[in-house]
């Protein structure tokens, strides 16, 4: 299958060209492997070559002495290299020696000698629509950051191809099936983290039901605040025989999933405001595609077409998995707000000079729809205490359908398939 480009390829030869190393993290099957031999010049790939695993443990400084980049790949299956790493980097004192790969976080004492200054983390995860070629990408998110404006034509995009762009998902590998195989691949995938992704971690055997189960109540919230005891509420109440009884092991499945880059937070923005207003701080979660939410759930296009309050909070997930690839720089954040008055942003998006931008998501492109986002926006931004902080570069409705204007209060709207980064 042909490689397809990606905006992580540009991303990881600029690091290169400053850190000693790069450690690419992200779920199993986002594609790091294969980015990271576009410019490897030796490849070790630890989870098949028993003999690199083997010396590893023995004189590890023989792997790292080789043909830079370096690639280490699944690098946490021996971690040990992590320090013979940051040495070799010292001692060379020379940027692109090394690129690590991991499809699991490890222990944070593996990593307790830092590496910063040496290697930069850089997050890989499935590909956008625009790296899918979707659509007709003309309005750059970098550029709304600079305040411009577009004018843009109909993608032509409708919102049963937009169900298929969710259930199909964005992991590298299924690009060439066909709907109803790339289904059952991420259907395939769901059950080995239940089964297998999840014991190796850190060793731990848990119930592979109560994974699922977990999983799949993770899948109904998603794009959404929650807490642990709704999580476990919700699993005690659907799945007959299957609790989580204690909320500390809620927690410990939550922080394995997220270790294995599956489970994902979109942390609150504080902005500073003119009135006394509380702010709700309770991450909203998602899944590193929604495309998992579905397999998670069993769902199915049809049934998907038939529940469009939560066919919407799926495309809300797909944008923001889009959002954070564009913005994929270490200054960078996807963030949302929500304060106790009802008032909710989807997206807060901040890039590395501070500039910042207000999103919305919203499936349906007719007038009220996006009325009622640009109100929303609206009213968000005159809270705003500008003379403690910048105001925002643009206000920004991103639709499922429909055409790309400016509307006459200053609201960008922006049809999904024309977003670029």
């Amino acid at each position: 299958m042909a490689y397809l480009p990606r905006l992580a390829d540009q991303e990881l030869q600029r690091r290169l060209a400053y850190a000693g190393g790069v450690l690419l993290e992200g779920a199993k099957a986002t594609g790091k492997t294969a980015t990271a031999l576009l410019c490897a010049g030796t490849v070790h790939h630890f989870d098949v070559d028993a003999n690199a695993r083997a010396l590893a443990d023995v004189a590890p400084d023989l792997l790292l002495q080789a043909k830079p980049p370096v690639l280490l790949d699944e690098w946490q299956l021996v971690p040990e290299l992590w320090n013979h790493v940051r040495r070799a980097i010292d001692a060379q004192g020379t940027p692109g020696q090394f690129i690590l790969t991991g499809s699991a976080r490890p222990a944070d004492d593996v990593t307790r000698h830092s590496g910063a200054g040496r290697i930069s983390r850089m997050r890989i995860r499935p590909l956008s629509g625009f790296e899918r070629g979707v659509g007709q990408p003309q309005v750059s998110l970098k550029a709304l950051l600079r305040g411009e404006s577009f004018s843009v034509g109909d993608p032509g995009l409708s919102v049963p191809g937009l169900v298929d762009l969710i259930c199909r998902g964005g992991f590298p590998g299924h690009h060439a099936l066909a709907t109803p195989q790339c289904m059952q691949a991420l259907r395939d995938y769901v059950g080995e983290i239940s089964r297998t992704d999840i014991r190796e971690v850190d060793g731990v055997a848990r119930d592979p039901l109560r994974v699922a189960a977990l999983l799949t109540a993770l899948a109904r919230h998603v794009g959404t605040p929650v807490r642990a005891s709704t999580l476990a509420a919700d699993v005690a109440a659907r799945f007959s025989g299957v609790t989580i009884a204690r909320l500390e092991t809620v927690a410990e499945y939550l922080a394995v999933l997220e270790r294995l880059w599956i489970l994902e937070y979109q942390p609150a923005f504080a902005p500073h405001l003119r009135s006394s207003t509380r702010l709700r701080s309770t991450p909203v979660v998602h899944l590193v595609d929604p495309a998992l939410a579905v397999a998670a759930l069993g769902a199915t296009p049809e049934a998907l077409l038939r529940e469009l309050n939560f066919l919407g909070l799926l495309f809300e997930s797909m944008v923001l998995r889009d959002l954070r690839i564009f913005m994929n720089h270490q200054l960078a954040e996807v963030q949302h707000y929500r304060d106790e008055s009802g008032l909710e942003v989807d997206a807060i998006v901040t890039g590395e000079d501070g500039a910042w931008c207000a999103v919305e998501v919203k499936l349906g492109s007719a007038p009220a729809v996006v009325d009622a986002a640009a109100a929303a926006l609206l009213k968000f931004a005159s809270r705003l205490d500008t003379t403690r902080m910048p105001p925002p570069a643009a206000l920004v409705i991103i639709t499922g359908t429909g055409y790309g204007y400016r509307r006459p209060d200053g609201v960008q709207v922006v049809p999904y398939g024309a977003l670029a980064p």
